[in-house]
């Protein structure tokens, strides 16, 4: 989804560093289902690293580390400027804030329950969205086996607590919204400046209640070097190339590739958490692979 030249006027231009530059022609050659699948692993390798610091700092601690140095990353990357519109900065800041509370409620959701159940819960956000959106039977039909593929990646696990559950949940209505902000976003500011300036009021909402919880320990050298980890796999990483691909797919066929979340959330489980995947969830691999190739295969592109 391609900036006019209006938005360009009004915001003016920003200087470019020599890596911003190299990175937007790496985007370009890159399809946008490459660059959703790319996302997908980095944020489940960092989700996955992330519960490794709760036992330090929490799950707010480590939320609070992941958007402060995501933000600080990214702000030094892009240097955005800050001559928007209104209706850009509203775009911004709702993105920010939902972006925030999408990854507190999921943190809050992964201290409770395994990786792949959180992601599997989570995952009915997008789900719906794909569902929402779509104008095609066949759309319909790949977003139908992708839910039979959360349904089965559920069993096998016993009771699940509920309060996770709820979180998870809670974080799914907010990566639904996370998409179709998204897509304003990618179309009322240019490059990464809108991620960076997103990042950093999504860091605004959660760092209070990382020092709150956390304290001091946030400040350890130890913790520090790890929460610039996961910032990089979990957030900037991900969500630069979720921008770029939003840029250039329709929400609804992003909300099915996302599909493949929850089995690739569950195999980094296995991998990284030893979190052991019942018989049922390695068939439930295979539906939600099946739904992501067939909408990718399907979708065609925009006007």
């Amino acid at each position: 989804m391609a900036t006019t030249d209006a938005d360009r006027t009004e915001r003016g231009p920003s200087p470019r560093s020599p890596l911003t530059a190299l990175a937007g022609r790496t985007f370009d050659a890159v399809p946008p289902p490459a660059l959703v699948l790319l996302g997908i692993v980095s944020v489940q390798v960092g989700a996955a690293l992330a519960k490794h610091l709760f036992g330090a700092v929490g799950s707010f601690g480590t939320v609070a580390l992941r958007l402060f140095f995501a933000a600080a990353v990214l702000m030094l990357l892009w240097r955005p400027s800050l001559r928007m519109s209104r209706r850009a900065w509203t775009v911004v800041l709702g993105y920010g804030v939902v972006l925030g509370l999408m990854n507190l409620c999921f943190y809050l959701a992964l201290a409770r329950i395994p990786l792949g159940i959180a992601v599997t819960i989570e995952f009915l956000g997008p789900l719906a969205v794909a569902l929402a959106g779509s104008r095609r039977w066949s759309d319909a039909l790949w977003a139908v086996l992708a839910a039979g593929g959360v349904v089965l990646l559920m069993e096998g696990r016993g009771d699940l607590d509920l309060v996770g559950s709820l979180f998870a949940l809670a974080a799914g209505v907010c990566w639904g919204l996370y998409i179709l902000v998204g897509a304003a976003l990618g179309r009322h500011t240019t490059e990464g400046d809108g991620l960076a300036l997103g990042m950093a009021v999504a860091a605004l909402v959660a760092v209070p209640f990382g020092v709150a919880d956390s304290g001091t320990a946030l400040i350890q050298p130890w913790v520090l070097v790890a929460g610039l980890g996961v910032a990089l796999l979990s957030s900037v990483i991900p969500y630069s190339l979720d921008l770029e691909a939003l840029r250039r797919m329709p929400p609804r066929v992003f909300g099915v590739l996302m599909s493949l979340e929850p089995a690739v959330a569950a195999l980094i489980g296995l991998i990284v958490l030893q979190e052991s995947l019942h018989w049922s969830q390695w068939i439930a691999v295979l539906c939600v692979v099946a739904a992501s190739a067939g909408a990718t295969r399907g979708a065609r592109p925009d006007a």
